[in-house]
């Protein structure tokens, strides 16, 4: 529901010119999930943004030839049912390279084109605990799993067929041709999850040095009035960190003397932080670990990240008001391109807004545009 229409977004706010094909029966259903104003959802609109907005019922022979004359002209199409689906309804990499053997084709399913889960239903959460991410985020004290609460598996999809997507451009632009590409969730999962998550698991065999994960050290902390995030084991941190919490004498303990031991004994010395932490409150604690050059974060409440004097600086966020939902919030790409610079893309379209745009420009009249409307084949349906 969201990796192929965010990835579509990421090529658009790169200047693509997407076109979302919906169904006529009430469009893409994410666009009920969430806060809405005007018909909207909040979510549909963070994911969807500079895209134009086509109902085409799959389901009819004259729906599939439409497909087919978009795909026809086009650089990148992109689809996300689970497998077999897209061959039942005769728009496969095969149906659509036949009309150009130039375009890239990119898959996105939840466990892969085969195998034993190539016919179960995958959502973000689902993938988080067969990946080990969910038992990556077990509680320190109850050993609990947990779930990362938001849509992370989703999203990384999203960005990896983005780059997916603009390598194959540049690789067809050297004289490679179309592909397909195949991307599945749960192997963009362990990709992202492995680097440090499963540093334990990477080193095989005899004479491997164990030691603890660091992502028992990955915590937040209490303070006298909130959190705060630390992390301050090396040899060049821990000091100034002693000295500024006026706790010199655990530079001496045994337990603590070296980088190795305090990773040994991560669990006591956190305790022991977490005591002397919240005596401060967050603002003059993080002010004196910063003034040591100790890296630290006071936890943001979600309803004041906007506020933050950096992101203010940056001007990550844009507010502005858009057709159809009104005023809104919304990040503006991330990627600062010095003689291409990235625009925010028009507004998530409302559905079946570009419809007859669409057609016109692959030739059809605005008789058969009517013809086709009337006959159901395109357009948003009254329900």
């Amino acid at each position: 529901m969201v990796s192929g229409p965010l990835a579509a977004m990421l090529l658009a706010d790169l200047g693509a010119d997407v076109v979302k094909i919906e169904q006529p029966a009430g469009g893409d259903r994410m666009r009920y999930l969430g806060n809405r104003r005007g018909g909207i959802g909040a979510l549909w609109a963070n994911v969807n943004r500079g895209k134009r907005s086509v109902c085409i019922d799959l389901a009819t022979p004259a729906g599939v030839e439409i497909v087919k004359r978009l795909a026809a002209t086009a650089d990148v199409f992109v689809q996300n049912f689970r497998p077999g689906v897209v061959k039942r309804l005769g728009i496969d990499d095969a149906a659509l390279g036949a009309v150009n053997d130039q375009l890239i084709y990119v898959s996105i399913s939840g466990f892969g084109d085969s195998g034993p889960y190539v016919d179960q239903k995958s959502y973000d959460y689902v993938i988080q605990a067969l990946s080990g991410m969910a038992a990556l985020q077990r509680d320190p004290n109850t050993g609990a799993p947990a779930l990362l609460r938001n849509i992370v598996i989703d999203k990384v999809t999203a960005y990896t067929v983005a780059q997916s997507v603009t390598a194959a451009l540049l690789a067809r632009e050297r004289g490679a041709g179309g592909q397909h590409v195949r991307v599945a969730m749960l192997d963009v999962a362990l990709a992202f999850i492995w680097p440090d998550g499963m540093m334990q698991h990477t080193l095989l065999g005899d004479g491997v040095t164990e030691a603890p994960h660091m992502a028992d050290g990955y915590m937040v902390r209490r303070t006298k009035d909130g959190w705060i995030a630390q992390m301050a084991t090396s040899d060049r941190q821990f000091p100034p960190l002693c000295c500024a919490l006026g706790t010199e004498h655990w530079m001496s303990d045994p337990r603590f003397a070296t980088m190795a031991e305090r990773e040994r004994n991560l669990s006591v010395l956190a305790d022991l932080m977490e005591a002397e932490f919240v005596r401060y409150p967050t603002v003059d604690l993080v002010k004196l670990l910063q003034s040591v050059d100790v890296p630290c974060a006071g936890v943001t409440p979600i309803d004041a990240v906007h506020l933050d004097p950096q992101v203010v600086h940056n001007e990550t966020l844009v507010e502005h008001d858009r057709p159809w939902i009104g005023r809104v919030r919304e990040p503006r790409p991330a990627a600062r391109y010095d003689t291409t610079p990235q625009a925010i893309g028009r507004h998530a379209p409302k559905l079946d807004e570009h419809t007859d745009e669409v057609l016109a420009e692959l030739g059809l009249a605005a008789d058969e545009i009517a013809e086709l409307r009337a006959a159901n084949v395109v357009g948003a349906r009254r329900t």
